[in-house]
């Protein structure tokens, strides 16, 4: 029985233990879905409250967007009842303009109508000018006797005659006042340089002939068929001229250092006896290395004379080559040495640079030495090589305007040009055939009695001068002027010729009376 009873004490016990173990644990559960649900709420509000501060500000800014809507609504209602009202207004000017416009095209009308008719008058007007003008024409043209194209050339003529007369008058005006300044100076400039300048000049000819000891000396040259002459042609570059002149051969060729070297070997081949293919190689050989001594020789002797110092060699060599070039019979390297001083001479003178104006001078004609290869004026071609050697443009520049090619523009250019003319206008400085000398005057005197008015002329000192006899009653004194630049400039054009040419015009003016 107690243990019945200790059974069910120990039931009731457990059940009660149970029971609070129960109670316990769903006690926590409540507490524990009452905290996540708290939370959960908590959570809620704060995004709630996240939610709602922004939708308010949110309408914070839709509410001021709405404002500044309405401000630029009521902005543009503004503006349109404005621009209503200048719509108005402008109606108004239109519908004024419009009925100004009509009573303009009336008037218009009405304008059109006056200058139709003035039109048709004017129109009428001018026919009848215009008969008048033709009838006025023939009239004049029988009167006259030209027609209207003859009748505008000699109006033409008559304004060009007008024009030149006046331009005449000017240029006669500028040139003496600078001739009247000038003269003097440079007359005592180049007499002091030609005074002081004492060289002797001597003209040697420019034919290569070589002597023979006998003429069976010519059958030894041209050598069995022919071989010596070939051999002795194609290595020394001429021609062997051997015709009927007696106990002589001519050597021919544009180069005139190959003509030398050929000269020089045939005189030794001859002089030596043995004549054949490889001997005339041989002395054709040694005689051009001497002959390319000699050249070096002369041209540092040239440097020498004019106390010019160091050259580049190729300048050197081209001067020396100078030796054997002639130009009328005048050795151009001793021409070059003379125009050198000259120079020299007028640039002291005129306090310039004594040996620059000494080295454009030795330098103005090197293009001479390689013309006969090479194609232009030797002005032209010497100032290229002066260039190509680093020579000064000053003395460029004088070489290339010697002979005027280029325009001289510096005072060094002018002082080679006049050093030029005087050494090349020399008594005896240069010579040239009869046949051409006489038709060189004949050709100065044709060009000058070409023109209008001119009664004869007469080409005087050599050709270096023209005087020209004009009609007193045909050439002014102002066209007179005018006519010697005429002339000056034809025979520039038309003839070749060495140094300068003067054309005089003279007018003369003669009274008569007879006494009874």
């Amino acid at each position: 029985m107690e243990i019945i009873l200790g059974s069910l004490v120990g039931l009731i016990v457990g059940a009660v233990l149970a029971a609070f173990l129960v109670r316990r644990n769903l006690q926590g559960r409540i507490d524990d879905a009452r905290s996540a649900g708290e939370a959960r709420v908590a959570d809620a509000k704060k995004s709630a409250e996240k939610e709602l501060s922004l939708a308010r500000q949110q309408l914070q800014k839709a509410e001021e967007t709405v404002g500044e809507l309405k401000k630029e609504l009521k902005a543009t209602k503004t503006n349109l009842d404005k621009k209503e009202e200048r719509l108005a207004r402008k109606e108004e000017v239109l519908e004024k303009k419009g009925d100004s416009l009509d009573q303009r095209e009336m008037e218009v009308a009405r304008r059109e109508r006056i200058v139709a008719e003035k039109e048709k008058n004017l129109a009428d007007n001018v026919e009848e000018q215009e008969r008048l003008v033709r009838e006025a024409r023939n009239s004049l043209e029988k009167i006259a006797g030209m027609n209207q194209e003859e009748a505008r050339k000699a109006i033409h003529d008559h304004l060009m005659d007008e024009v030149k007369l006046k331009a005449a008058r000017e240029i006669k005006d500028i040139e003496e006042e600078a001739r009247d300044e000038a003269e003097k100076r440079a007359k005592r400039i180049v007499g002091i340089a030609i005074g002081r300048y004492a060289g002797e000049f001597t003209s040697e000819r420019t034919v290569s002939v070589v002597n023979l000891p006998n003429e069976e000396m010519k059958g030894r040259i041209i050598g069995r068929e022919g071989r010596n002459i070939r051999a002795f042609e194609a290595a020394s570059g001429v021609d062997v001229i051997i015709d009927d002149s007696p106990d002589a051969v001519i050597v021919s060729g544009f180069n005139p250092v190959r003509r030398e070297v050929a000269r020089a070997a045939l005189e030794r081949l001859v002089s030596d006896g043995r004549i054949h293919p490889a001997r005339i190689e041989e002395v054709v050989e040694t005689v051009g290395r001497e002959v390319q001594q000699k050249i070096r020789e002369a041209g540092d002797d040239a440097l020498f004379q004019l106390a010019l110092g160091s050259m580049k060699p190729e300048l050197v060599k081209l001067v020396g080559q100078l030796k054997y070039r002639y130009s009328y019979g005048q050795n151009v390297l001793n021409h070059s040495i003379e125009v050198g001083f000259l120079a020299g001479l007028m640039a002291e003178e005129l306090n310039m640079n004594v040996k620059e104006a000494r080295r454009a001078g030795l330098l103005h004609d090197i293009g001479k030495a390689v013309d006969h290869e090479i194609e232009g004026p030797h002005a032209l071609i010497g100032a290229n090589f002066a260039r190509k050697n680093g020579e000064p443009a000053k003395i460029v520049h004088a070489i290339a305007a010697h002979h005027e090619e280029e325009k001289p523009l510096t005072l060094l250019a002018h002082i080679v040009l006049a050093a030029d003319a005087i050494s090349g206008a020399r008594p005896g400085a240069r010579r040239e055939s009869l046949e051409r000398y006489v038709k060189r005057l004949e050709d100065l005197e044709g060009i000058s009695n070409s023109f209008k008015g001119v009664e004869r002329s007469f080409a005087i000192q050599a050709g270096r001068e023209v005087r020209v006899m004009v009609e007193n009653g045909k050439v002014s004194d102002d066209e007179a002027v005018a006519l010697a630049g005429d002339i000056a400039r034809k025979i520039e054009e038309e003839l070749t010729y060495p140094g300068q040419i003067k054309v005089c015009v003279i007018r003369e003016t003669r009274a008569l009376a007879v006494a009874k």
